[in-house]
């Protein structure tokens, strides 16, 4: 049986969770969340827990238990908390500011490039080569940050590009001049 499936998803204070046609709603102080229910899959409200169960002990289906309860569980933690991701910009001339619902990034092209930002997630700033994007999805908010990182991936001889708060760059040794 899976490990993760079994665990129920404890459901704090303030939060609703319903159970619907192959889908899971979750509504809570920071907004409102539907997530998928694979047909295998049943679930059901218990106290203040969420309980999935599967119908049958296929490989798919055992591995779609684990899936949908952390998907679940991602949502009621959405919801309460949220989610957020840290982006530092480096490199000479290289920075990022915030007009209206576009994100401008200057990144040493000949033009600056302009990112819509989804519905809801909140970029913040700091300073202007340091990104906070937030959110309650916690998809939406990783793929937005993953999408900013892939337009100047850092590179490894100088570290220059967009990269994860805490991720480090294995440097490279550049060319050695003749003797």
């Amino acid at each position: 049986m899976s490990r993760i499936g079994k665990k129920p998803v404890t459901i704090p204070t303030g939060v609703d969770v319903s159970v619907g046609e192959g889908e899971i709603r979750v509504k809570g102080p920071n907004g409102n969340l539907v997530g998928p229910l694979p047909p295998a899959i049943e679930a059901s409200v218990e106290e203040s827990k969420l309980v999935l169960i599967r119908k049958d002990e296929k490989k798919e289906t055992r591995a779609l238990h684990g899936l949908a309860r952390a998907i679940a569980n991602n949502m009621v933690v959405g919801v309460t908390d949220g989610f957020s991701k840290g982006l530092e910009i480096e490199g000479v001339g290289y920075r990022a500011e915030v007009k209206g619902k576009n994100l401008v990034l200057t990144l040493g092209f000949s033009h600056s490039v302009e990112m819509p930002i989804p519905e809801k997630i909140d970029v913040k700033m700091d300073g202007n080569t340091s990104l906070k994007i937030s959110g309650a999805d916690k998809q939406a908010v990783g793929q937005f940050a993953a999408d900013i990182r892939k337009l100047r991936p850092p590179e490894p001889y100088k570290g220059k590009g967009i990269r994860y708060e805490n991720e480090r760059i294995r440097r490279k040794v550049g060319k050695t001049g003749a003797a």
